[in-house]
């Protein structure tokens, strides 16, 4: 089951898993384009059903859930992957951005993977959530870190492993989509870092990662990268990444301490 599955990333996700030889439930708050995924995936002969969902409501999360145990008993793979961006500083941001960005990165993830939790361990399954400087968009990614970090010592045992997903920059037309200050969608090109992956590429490495039951991935040299800089290094990655994106927002260029 991939949330977000009409997206860039979660149409690739949905086409290699199908590939993989896995039953697809494509999860978008856009049902019709979720839906035609899931006919396309049937014309090529993957087993697949799209459903309407707002994974920021738990009341149809827990519908969704309930439509595909009645389909197929249960799911073994949950891909948290929907989720929404927003660029801009705090200081220009107003609270309502800032709500609706946690709505769908953090809780969406949360209620999406409570209303599958049974039927996961049950199962002995797994939760693969993409982790993605922003301050909203960078709070969620954050929070769904800790939280799954979490929630991997509680599943203990249990069978259930959880792999978190770094993937940096991936072309899947997300800024498109990315809120301002004020609330209202930008539809601007994005400064980026490194080139950005191809979702079939990333989508194809997610689900390798997967299928070894591995708990991080780092699919993009950019982001094998970032990760290790942002850990040995955390003050010039932080004059690196303003270097780069800055310009986006007129912030001046300060050397690293």
């Amino acid at each position: 089951m991939i949330t977000g599955a009409a997206g860039g990333l979660g149409s690739a996700l949905c086409r290699c898993f199908g590939a993989a030889g896995a039953r697809v439930v494509a999860l978008d708050i856009d049902g019709a384009r979720a839906e035609a995924l899931a006919a396309d995936l049937q014309a090529q002969g993957v087993t697949a059903l799209g459903l309407a969902c707002d994974v920021s409501d738990a009341a149809l999360c827990g519908a969704a859930m309930a439509r595909v145990t009645e389909a197929f008993g249960g799911i073994d793979v949950l891909v948290n992957n929907a989720g929404i961006s927003a660029r801009c500083l705090l200081r220009d941001a107003q609270p309502e951005v800032t709500r609706r960005v946690m709505a769908v990165n953090f809780f969406g993830a949360v209620l999406a993977t409570q209303a599958a939790l049974e039927s996961l361990i049950a199962r002995r399954g797994q939760i693969v959530s993409p982790l993605v400087g922003r301050t909203a968009y960078a709070a969620s990614k954050h929070a769904l870190r800790g939280f799954f970090d979490s929630l991997r010592s509680e599943l203990r045992g249990l069978g259930v492993d959880i792999l978190l997903v770094c993937p940096a920059f991936i072309a899947t037309g997300i800024e498109r989509s990315a809120l301002g200050g004020d609330g209202r969608v930008l539809d601007a090109p994005r400064m980026t870092v490194g080139s950005e992956a191809r979702p079939d590429e990333v989508a194809q490495r997610i689900v390798r990662a997967a299928q070894a039951r591995q708990r991080q991935c780092l699919p993009a040299p950019t982001a094998r990268l970032a990760w290790w800089i942002s850990r040995l290094a955390p003050s010039a990655y932080e004059w690196l990444m303003l270097r780069r994106v800055g310009a986006e927002f007129d912030l001046s260029l300060r050397s690293p301490e």
